[in-house]
């Protein structure tokens, strides 16, 4: 059976973090930032000269493909 690393909204915020600070750290961006309010985060990934604010989830899915594409 799968062990899932979250199991709610604050958990999937902290892993995609982590992802963010690995993916930083192997070079696959150059920056993020996380704005954070009461309820959520918002995440924003350095393209060029343009960000999109990305929910949690999102940025989630990103990050986790980029570190496993350069795995």
């Amino acid at each position: 059976m799968t062990a899932y690393k979250f199991h709610d909204g604050y958990s999937l915020a902290e892993i995609t973090d982590q992802l963010g600070k690995q993916a930083l750290k192997l070079g696959l961006i150059p920056s993020f930032t996380v704005r954070f309010f009461p309820d959520s985060r918002e995440y924003f990934i350095s393209h060029d000269d343009k960000s999109e604010a990305l929910t949690p989830e999102e940025a989630y899915l990103h990050f986790k493909k980029l570190v496993e594409t350069n795995n």
